[in-house]
């Protein structure tokens, strides 16, 4: 029988082979062991610079979990308060109606606050106290705490401002304080990229052959222009800016290989290395769902999404970004996995996303499905 690893490294190879996807990175710790490091297809095609394992890879919300354990981490100390309004840290922040807005409902997306201030030039968002100062002004779209809706980008100051109040050091070096260097990923895993790395980072891509548009067409929502707005897209555009790529954004522009991804995951569960990054506690409040007012398939935890079956939906944890890349811890069967790639929603509706047939090659290996 051919080890995981095997079996996945073939599984990507086709994939890319087929035309399915540019680049592919995956890795998997499984009881705390790394059991996947694999990777295929082209980081840069004008360049011809293939994936290998220290190719660095935009993974856009993905970057929400890794943000969410650095207030984790801070929680724990009692440096922050799930239940403290954000303006205990903030004083700003209270304006506009915000004053009992609370840590908790701006990382379960429950504040009332995913619409982006008005900004006019991209480069708006790579400063971060002007950002602050934009966040401050807004006005709740409704009660606090009444609806979920997904703040896709602001997420980014909602949480990393009251950190950043609280513990004296913004978000990014909190991440590497208290992540990435106890892991030994100061090298992989970043938010907000040196100059020195540049070198490494795969270039994101469109996908070559949009899909046609469903008939009748959908619904458009117009919160969603107003939480991604149009100055950021296309969205593998944005994120190629190299300006975007030092800025510190930490609900999506984080860049890292899919190991680093895997392997903070699978310290959330247990000892790497002999780090653990928070207590079995901790990671119990963090994941246990919030009652929304989303669709029943959505669930969230502290940061984090909630998935597995109906009966048992903090099964598995983590965060995924846009384009399709990947963070998730199974608890009970201790299994973490990490993807990034560098092209954007490739798969047509009637085929299996690259993602999931990767998670079901590593389980079906594993035999836990």
């Amino acid at each position: 029988m051919k080890s995981v690893q095997n079996r996945v490294k073939d599984l990507i190879d086709q994939i890319v082979q087929r035309g399915g996807e540019q680049g592919l990175q995956v890795a998997a710790y499984y009881q705390g062991e790394l059991i996947v490091d694999a990777c295929a297809g082209l980081a840069d095609p004008a360049k011809g610079i293939a994936v290998d394992s220290r190719t660095l890879f935009p993974v856009f919300s993905t970057t929400k979990g890794i943000a969410a354990t650095a207030i984790h981490i801070l929680a724990e100390r009692g440096v922050l308060d799930y239940e403290a309004p954000i303006a205990h840290y903030w004083p700003e922040f209270a304006a506009g109606g915000k004053d009992a807005i609370t840590l908790r409902q701006a990382l379960n997306h429950t504040a009332g606050l995913p619409q982006m201030p008005d900004c006019r030039e991209p480069a708006e968002l790579n400063d971060w106290d002007h950002m602050c100062r934009l966040i401050a002004g807004l006005s709740p779209l409704w009660p606090p705490g009444t609806r979920t809706y997904y703040h896709a980008i602001t997420y980014s100051w909602l949480i990393g401002e009251p950190a950043r109040r609280a513990d004296g050091r913004d978000i990014a070096t909190i991440v590497t304080d208290e992540i990435c260097r106890p892991l030994g990923l100061e090298d992989s895993l970043f938010i907000g990229l040196p100059s020195s790395q540049d070198h490494r980072v795969a270039i994101m891509e469109p996908n070559p052959a949009p899909f046609p548009p469903p008939n009748p067409p959908p619904v458009v929502d117009p919160i969603a222009r107003l939480s991604i707005p149009p100055m950021v897209q296309p969205l593998h555009y944005w994120i190629n800016r190299r300006d975007v790529q030092r800025a510190c954004i930490p609900a999506s522009n984080g860049i890292m290989t899919a190991k680093a991804v895997a392997k903070h995951y699978a310290a959330l569960l247990g000892e790497v290395d002999g780090v653990r990054l928070i207590s079995p506690q901790t990671l119990t409040k963090a994941t246990t769902a919030t009652p929304t007012g989303e669709p029943e398939n959505v669930l969230r935890g502290l940061g984090y999404g909630l998935i597995g079956p109906a009966t048992d939906r903090s099964r598995i944890f983590g965060h995924g970004g846009a384009g399709g890349s990947i963070g998730s811890a199974d608890i009970p069967n201790q299994l973490t996995i990490g993807l990034a790639k560098n092209r954007m929603d490739t798969s047509a509706p009637e085929t299996l996303p690259a993602g999931e047939q990767i998670v079901r090659c590593i389980r079906s290996a594993l035999k836990l499905d």
